[in-house]
């Protein structure tokens, strides 16, 4: 495709290019640039946030050049420190290993598996003797790291600082380095580590690579960040329903955003969807999603089991919560400790008369042990709901 088009469609969405004409320039000497995104597993679940910077490789590779995902199993003993107040704990490298098999499952919901390269950083960095990290160390000063917003902030207020957490940028910087980049993606807050490893880069005779940051999608509370630690995510494995669900309890100010960073959909067809009721507004944003991760068929499905329970059977807002930790709990026990049931033989007879509903469909079986995925509606008799959620 023509250099200038591409631009054109790499631009889609983008905060930052640093710099858009070195970008025009080595897509016109290479015909195949290195696109580089590193990812620490620091939690098992990628989501929709996540999915924003995936997305951006997934149209590189459209465009015919070579996607590289850096999985952090080596930085991930760190943590990115980037808009942390204090020191992040540290992950067992069973956690991480874990983590990072997930992920490696997770993107390929998203990227073309033939088209993209999974790398592990731990096989550049780990090697690594005192004098290279020295040598590494001494390409950056530590006034340039203070000047670092959260570095800065917190020197200011005097929490601690790790100095290892100092060491995290040059780090991903490295792996830059190790993979000759031509181009680093990342959200917004990823700036200052993404413009180290341009730094980096010249420090040891490489062409820098470009910088590209995408927008920071907030959760589903309409403020913070989306943040597996936060609880307001979305994540892009969980099933049909619950994303369908999640979706339709977002804010009504975020669809629109929704529908430009997690969608195909053209300019035109976005401001379409604005000018719809909010509510109709999310469930084509929600259709559109769940279709994305899982097809036109289980959207469907989860549309109208949404509407089952939260249409038809017209349930309160204000149904009480109650959290579970369990993966799966019997029925009989799960009525009890909600409170729906006095005992169990209430409980019994609940069910055998079809008194007892899970996500509006009946149980008969007094022997069924349900799922807890997430959120589902338990209801007993015609006026009691309880909103049952997986506690994490």
């Amino acid at each position: 495709m023509d250099p200038e088009k591409q631009i054109s469609l790499i631009k889609k969405n983008v905060v930052q290019i640093v710099k858009e004409e070195e970008l025009l320039e080595k897509i016109k000497q290479k015909s195949s640039l290195k696109i580089k995104l590193g990812v620490d597993p620091t939690a098992p679940d990628i989501h929709l946030g996540t999915s924003i910077p995936l997305l951006k490789l997934r149209c590189f590779q459209d465009l015919g050049h070579k996607v590289i995902l850096v999985i952090g199993d080596f930085t991930g003993r760190i943590g990115d420190p980037s808009g942390r107040v204090k020191t992040r704990k540290p992950l067992t490298s069973e956690e991480i290993n874990f983590n990072a098999r997930t992920y490696q499952e997770q993107v390929f919901k998203i990227l073309n598996p033939e088209k993209t390269k999974i790398v592990f950083n731990s096989k550049w960095l780990a090697p690594l003797n005192f004098s290279q990290i020295l040598d590494l160390a001494s390409h950056y000063t530590v006034a340039r790291i203070l000047e670092r917003d959260d570095f800065y902030k917190r020197y200011h207020h005097n929490y601690p600082i790790g100095l290892h957490e100092f060491l995290y940028p040059l780090m991903q910087a490295y792996d830059s380095v190790a993979l000759k980049s031509d181009v680093e993606i990342g959200g917004t807050d990823q700036t200052f580590n993404l413009l180290v490893g341009r730094e980096i880069q010249k420090s040891y005779g490489q062409s820098p690579q470009v910088v590209i940051t995408l927008p920071l999608l907030e959760g589903t509370d309409g403020k913070e960040k989306m943040s597996k630690s936060l609880g307001n995510y979305i994540g892009i494995n969980e099933s049909p329903q619950e994303i369908y669900g999640k979706i339709m309890s977002l804010p009504d100010e975020l669809t629109g955003k929704y529908f430009h960073l997690l969608t195909s959909l053209s300019e035109e067809e976005i401001k379409n969807k604005e000018k719809l009721h909010p509510k109709k507004a999310k469930e084509d944003l929600a259709m559109e999603i769940v279709s994305f991760y899982y097809g036109k068929s289980s959207a469907e499905k989860a549309s109208a089991k949404f509407n089952l329970i939260f249409k038809e059977k017209k349930i309160p807002e204000d149904v009480p919560i109650q959290k579970i930790k369990e993966d799966k709990i019997w029925i009989i026990k799960l009525l009890q400790s909600t409170g729906l049931a006095r005992s169990s033989s209430e409980a019994r007879r609940l069910i055998l008369q079809g008194g007892v509903k899970w996500d509006g469909e009946k149980i008969k079986d007094i022997n069924l042990k349900v799922s807890l995925d997430n959120e589902h509606i338990l209801q007993a008799g015609k006026k009691k709901f309880m909103k049952i959620v997986k506690k994490s």
